[in-house]
């Protein structure tokens, strides 16, 4: 059984965990400020129902990403790589405009916050379910990102699911500690480190999102003979197993490949590949020159505070 493929999840969760786990330590901090802790189960409540409702829509993706590979047998060889580079490019956008806006907003994030809970308590009877609306949407925001990452490695079993459950423990966790025993962690340390390893995760993503749709028009090719029309190297470059991903840069199979130890490590987290094409090579260099650039960026536009580490929100 391949546990490394529960890795990227596992960052992945991690990260978008400790932001709702950020969001709720706040809103409890301020309901206890606003002597309003009869409120804490509202904020409870929306943490399980948004787990509840992100289990939710994973399940359903699944059921249907095999209902539409049921739909013609014949074509589940082209389908489901199909919808596995679709998926992919779902979670390369999300995760990507993710985390560059949570960057840019991190520094208001309490302010932010902090104005909802205000306008939810000033309406009186409908205060319980302004703070549990406020938690189930950022739950499910974060939720949603690991759903999508997910689904577009759907047929690596539940194991990303485990990885996904240990990095939601794990913030849980952080989130213990930073709000209920007052520890003390670099929080915007923690933020950065996760989000250049998120960076280097999603541009693996797109080496695989590249490989999917190889996959895909080359078994559409396979099943309807037109693979000259639809395979752009296929006669051009014949020692190359590749439909539209051009000639081969590497071969590191005898070196290192990447079904063992580490390369599997590697290929799990950083999109390492023994065979890697032109086309691939070419997207993943483009992500990190523009999206890590812009993550970067957004790094660099943050104003510095006297105190980097978090135990509690206080003004």
């Amino acid at each position: 059984m391949n546990f490394s493929t529960a890795l990227p999840t596992f960052v992945i969760t991690l990260r978008e965990g400790v932001e709702a786990a950020l969001v709720v330590g706040i809103v409890l901090a301020l309901l206890k400020k606003a002597k309003q802790s009869r409120l804490n189960s509202w904020v409870y409540a929306g943490v399980a129902v948004g787990i509840a409702v992100s289990a939710l829509i994973g399940v359903l993706f699944s059921v249907v990403i095999k209902a539409l590979g049921q739909i013609n047998p014949q074509y589940t060889s082209v389908v489901e790589p199909g919808l596995e580079g679709v998926f992919s490019v779902l979670a390369i956008a999300m995760l990507s405009w993710m985390l560059i806006w949570m960057t840019k907003q991190a520094r208001f994030m309490k302010a932010q916050v902090e104005g909802a809970v205000t306008e939810a308590l000033t309406q009186n009877g409908n205060a319980g379910w302004g703070v549990f609306s406020l938690i189930l949407i950022a739950v499910v925001r974060e939720g949603f990102e690991t759903v999508l990452f997910i689904a577009a490695n759907f047929q690596q079993g539940l194991i990303p699911t485990i990885g996904a459950l240990g990095g939601l423990l794990v913030a849980a966790t952080i989130g213990v500690l930073l709000f209920k025993l007052g520890v003390k962690i670099n929080i915007r340390q923690f933020f950065q480190v996760m989000g250049v390893l998120l960076v280097l995760i999603v541009a693996g993503l797109v080496v695989s999102a590249l490989k999917h749709f190889d996959d895909a028009f080359g078994n559409l090719a396979l099943s309807s003979r037109a693979s000259e029309s639809l395979c752009f190297y296929y006669e051009h470059f014949t020692k190359v197993h590749s439909c539209i991903l051009g000639p081969i840069v590497w071969n590191t199979s005898n070196i290192l490949p990447d079904d063992q130890f580490p390369g599997i490590i590697l290929k799990s987290l950083f999109g390492y590949r023994e065979h890697l094409y032109i086309v691939q090579a070419v997207g993943y260099v483009l992500f990190l020159l523009t999206v890590g650039g812009l993550y970067f960026r957004s790094l660099g536009g943050e104003t510095p505070k006297p105190n980097k580490s978090v135990s509690l929100f206080q003004k």
